[in-house]
């Protein structure tokens, strides 16, 4: 099995600075579509997201627009790897999760 994820969506109230947000935490180019139904929330489904460099990532979140609520954590159960939870610029509740 490659991968259970097959996209997800994360809901937003101005688009262009979601997108924006999250294409600079990731470092990637996003593929995007626009779902008017969807409202931001911190309570709902917590999506993780895998970065290479976890230290880089929580700077662009904290540098474009989005808050750290839990920092860089070592994930003890498993003893290997950490994560850290931000809302986005949208206020959406996600998580990172890297190796180191």
């Amino acid at each position: 099995m490659n991968s259970l994820v097959v996209f997800f969506e994360i809901p937003a109230n101005d688009f262009d600075r979601a997108v924006a947000f999250h294409g600079t935490v990731l470092g990637v180019k996003l593929s995007v579509s626009l779902a008017k139904d969807f409202r931001p929330s911190k309570d709902g489904v917590l999506i993780s997201l895998h970065v290479d460099d976890m230290e880089k990532a929580l700077s662009a979140v904290k540098a474009n627009g989005g808050k750290i609520i839990r920092p860089k954590t070592g994930i003890e159960a498993e003893e290997h790897g950490y994560f850290a939870l931000f809302t986005d610029s949208e206020g959406n509740r996600l998580e990172l999760c890297s190796g180191k």
